[in-house]
């Protein structure tokens, strides 16, 4: 059955996303989820594994971000704007976000 439901997936043909709001947002929910499952991490009190589970959902969420912050906006939503750390780029994406609005 498991093989089945890959050959599946593999048939469906998503693409790269192309809206750069839905980027942006991808990026923002894999930011959440890193905090939420770090939380679950420091509150937990349950068995070890559980924590293990959190703690490896909350590495694996941040270094998506990360690659987010500094890969996916520099080549997919602006290239003309470097980034210096996770300080600008959390000023250019508050800044293009007022940009937006206006």
């Amino acid at each position: 059955m498991a093989v089945g439901a890959m050959a599946f997936f593999r048939s469906m043909n998503f693409g790269d996303i192309q809206s750069k709001k839905l980027i942006i947002a991808k990026g923002l929910l894999f930011l959440i989820l890193g905090l939420i499952a770090g939380a679950l991490v420091v509150f937990e009190t349950g068995e070890w594994w559980r924590r293990l589970g959190f703690l490896s959902i909350c590495v694996w969420a941040f270094c998506r971000s990360y690659h987010f912050a500094f890969y996916v906006i520099t080549n997919y939503v602006d290239s003309s704007f470097k980034f210096a750390g996770l300080g600008s780029a959390l000023r250019f994406l508050l800044k293009r976000q007022r940009n937006v609005k206006k």
